[in-house]
């Protein structure tokens, strides 16, 4: 939001300094972006030509002597055709930045003949796009003095960054209004007079559609005008914020979108063939806009309509086709309220960013609908003439104010500052709501223009940002009772742990996008209703993500794309299961891609690095579970994986037989194939979330290093099992044999054969053995591989092979 200081000194009767209205701005919540206190037009001064005589070896140019006030006349080559003896105008001397044409002057030689400086165009002083002469100013202006401050330029200009809450200060009458409250000046309070106009309008107007998308349309006529060019002081401003002016009609809307916060729009009436509607676009409408630009409408889009078709986009922009110009002469002045809602969504599917659409999708004042019209009526007589209508207002059923209860002690507990209960109620008041009643809680009437108002808490704002949020004095954190207090959550720890985990495993961290397709959402067990985002910024990301693992995976593709084809990427955040917060999930996942294995990816001359696959995935998440302190030896990985795995390459990790703690495996094809990703893949998913909580109480002190005097030793066995069982319970049974002895189970070798018999496999596995109390004689070896028989057997219904 910009406006000049002049302009805000409209509304806002003070003799404060520039900074200080500036830092106050900051303070009370509108923060200043930018400050322009065009400085950069001071060195340019008024001037007058003395002699102008033809330039000797150019028939376009003259050589000129020109005064500029201090007694001595420089040489100036000039090319404008008025250029004239007596002319007085704007010059630059030399090491002047000249900012329309982005140029530093310095003394040169144009055609053999020195020039010491230039006489400027209103073009190169960013005045106008004027460019066909330079400056030619009245008589009486004082030669010498300052151009920017003489023409009304050193106005400086202030933008400010306002946030979507604060529609009432997309107006500088708005700011003026904040700036009273806290105290820098007084506001300019000005009735707006009723225009007394004759008769109905020339034009009527019907509402055909639901009343909340336009709860409100103002409306007259204007016959007779005169659309010249708006007065210089209105242009002045509109250039100093960035808007061209065009004629005076356009100009006064675009004034009063900002001075009031009250868009409007102006229809030239003999274009309009009938009354106008507002109603839904029909399928197919077209409008060329005044952009120039075509724009396909639908249903959802709310149109200004006559007998011939659109003539504008409610709230967002007007028609070509009823555009006002030189040759208007009656109009129609439209002030309308349009819900916030669909302004928006329609100017984001059209791709339309107006000054008007920021206003409306953020709520303007109601209850200015009509002032609003009579002020632009006003206006529009002033610069224009004519003769208007009376004015007519439909569907508009009044405004009905919103009544907050606030308990005048919440400033205290919410902010910390402690403020007088006269004072708050004094700050309310200047800010334009109404207290009512008294005691420890009143009633607060929410003013018109702050929608943004809903609770106690805001009016707590309220008083805060305007009493001075400077007054709150710093406090320290309290200390905890021990140095080694534990501040993070559990979860917290974990989820740095995992992250620490994966990194040291040669794995890149990605930040994905909480979105995703539809199509993607499904093929992993997403897409469910509750979960589709109702205004979402892309059509492939309509759902909250089920998993990490679509974004990972598209992520990995867009690597390999680039060429970047061997990588590991992962990602610990939370995942979605439904629209509640015990649905929410912390997980974390990782995929590896091509040759991007622990030990080294890519082409070697000692041997080309393996692809990945299930077992890369597998060890990736019981690193994860260890990280994050699981029990990584009480375990069970079984089948079951979810669909998006392969089902013979995949596994789920479980901590009995209900707790699910992960998935890890290979990419199904058709999965692969959804996401149109391709190559060698596997991933997994770690649920952190669902790791129990240790039972000892963590601490930083290691346990005791516990080393045996007794040499270790290993065993072989090896049984023949039916095809089905797995390894990893023959390990677990053998592990099971002694617990204190045995201390590791390792597969080394799996075979199948017709001399083992049909449906049968034959798996070696090496049994490390630690004794702890004495030297193992063979009477304890035996007995204890006789253990370790027994029990594989029992478990597998294995035999040991002969």
């Amino acid at each position: 939001m910009k406006f000049t200081l002049s302009w805000l000194k409209d509304h806002l009767e003070t003799d404060a300094p520039l900074d200080k209205i500036v830092e106050t701005l900051t303070m009370i919540g509108l923060e200043v972006e930018s400050l322009d206190d065009k400085a950069a037009l001071k060195p340019f001064v008024i001037a007058k030509v003395l002699t102008a005589a033809r330039h000797p070896d150019a028939d376009k140019l003259q050589v000129l002597t020109v005064d500029t006030g201090d007694g001595k006349p420089l040489q100036v080559v000039c090319g404008a055709p008025n250029a004239r003896a007596g002319l007085i105008g704007a010059f630059a001397s030399p090491g002047t930045y000249v900012p329309g044409i982005d140029i530093t002057l310095s003394v040169g030689k144009i055609r053999g003949v020195e020039s010491h400086g230039m006489m400027c165009s209103e073009r190169e002083l960013q005045m106008s796009d004027e460019h066909n002469g330079i400056i030619d100013l009245p008589e009486d202006a004082p030669v010498g003095t300052s151009f920017a401050a003489y023409a009304g330029l050193d106005d400086p200009v202030i933008e400010i960054n306002l946030t979507p809450n604060r529609p009432d200060c997309t107006s500088v009458y708005g700011i003026a209004r904040d700036l009273a409250a806290a105290g820098i000046g007084k506001l300019r309070q000005q009735a707006i007079a009723p225009v007394k106009g004759t008769g109905e309008p020339q034009v009527g107007v019907s509402l055909d559609l639901d009343r909340h998308l336009c709860p409100g349309f103002a409306w007259r006529t204007v016959r007779g005008v005169k659309n010249g060019h708006s007065p210089q002081w209105l242009q002045q401003r509109l250039i100093a914020i960035g808007l061209r002016p065009i004629n005076a009609l356009v100009d006064i809307t675009n004034y009063l979108t900002f001075d009031r916060g009250r868009p409007l729009h102006v229809f030239d009436a003999d274009k309009v063939k009938g009354d106008l509607t507002v109603r839904h676009a029909r399928a197919g409408e077209e409008i060329l806009g005044l952009n120039g630009k075509e724009y396909k409408l639908g249903p959802d889009n709310v149109v200004i309509a006559d007998a011939d078709g659109v003539e504008s986009i409610g709230g967002i922009m007007g028609g070509e086709h009823s555009g006002c110009d030189e040759n208007t002469t009656n109009v129609v002045i439209e002030s309308a309220l349009w819900d916030a809602m669909n302004i928006a969504r329609t100017g984001r599917n059209l791709g339309i960013i107006t000054d008007a659409r920021y206003r409306f999708e953020r709520g303007v004042d109601p209850e200015f609908m009509i002032p609003g019209l009579e002020l632009a009526t006003q206006l529009v007589l002033d610069f224009c003439g004519g003769t208007p209508s009376g004015a007519k207002v439909v569907g508009y059923e009044g405004h009905t104010p919103k009544v907050v209860r606030f308990p005048l002690s919440d400033v205290k507990r919410l902010t910390g500052i402690e403020v007088p209960a006269a004072t708050s109620l004094d700050i309310l008041s200047r800010l334009g709501f109404v207290p009512q009643g008294t005691g420890e809680a009143v009633d607060v009437i929410v003013p018109s223009w702050r929608p943004d108002i809903d609770g106690k808490a805001d009016l707590v704002e309220e008083v805060m940002r305007i009493h001075g949020v400077d007054l709150i004095e710093p406090q320290a954190l309290p200390s905890h009772a021990t140095v080694n207090g534990k501040i993070l959550t559990t979860l917290q720890i974990r989820t740095r742990h995992a992250r620490r985990a994966l990194a040291t495993r040669g794995m890149m961290e990605a930040v994905t996008w909480s979105f995703i397709s539809e199509t993607a959402a499904k093929a992993f067990g997403g897409g469910q209703p509750q979960l589709k985002l109702a205004n979402p910024i892309a059509s492939d990301m309509s759902d909250m993500r089920p998993s990490l693992l679509p974004g990972l995976l598209a992520a990995a593709q867009r690597n390999a794309d680039r060429g970047f084809s061997d990588l590991a990427l992962f990602e610990v955040s939370g995942t979605y299961e439904g629209d509640t917060p015990e649905a929410q999930r912390r997980v974390a996942a990782g995929v590896r891609r091509g040759t991007a294995r622990l030990d080294g990816s890519g082409r070697h001359w000692s041997g080309n690095a393996a692809p990945v696959g299930v077992f890369d995935a597998k060890a990736d998440a019981l690193a994860v579970l260890e990280a994050c302190g699981a029990p990584v030896d009480k375990l069970q990985v079984e089948y079951g994986a979810p669909g998006w795995y392969h089902p013979g390459r995949s596994g789920v990790i479980k901590l009995g037989p209900k707790v699910v703690l992960g998935t890890f495996g290979e990419f199904h094809p058709k999965t692969l194939e959804t996401l149109d990703v391709g190559g060698t893949l596997c991933g997994f998913e770690v649920f952190i979330d669902a790791i129990p909580e240790p039972k000892q109480k963590a601490t930083r002190t290691k346990p005791a290093l516990n080393l045996s005097d007794f040499q270790a030793l290993r065993r072989d066995f090896a049984f023949i099992v039916d095809k089905g069982v797995e390894a990893g319970t023959i390990v677990k049974a053998a592990l099971n044999g002694d617990k204190k002895l045995v201390t590791g189970v390792q597969v080394f070798d799996v075979f199948e054969g017709a001399s083992l018999g049909q449906d049968k496999k034959s798996v070696a596995i090496e049994v490390a053995i630690q004794p702890q109390e004495r030297t193992l004689n063979d009477e304890d070896l035996e007995a204890l591989s006789k253990r370790i028989v027994e029990n594989v057997a029992k478990q597998t219904g294995g035999v040991l092979r002969g």
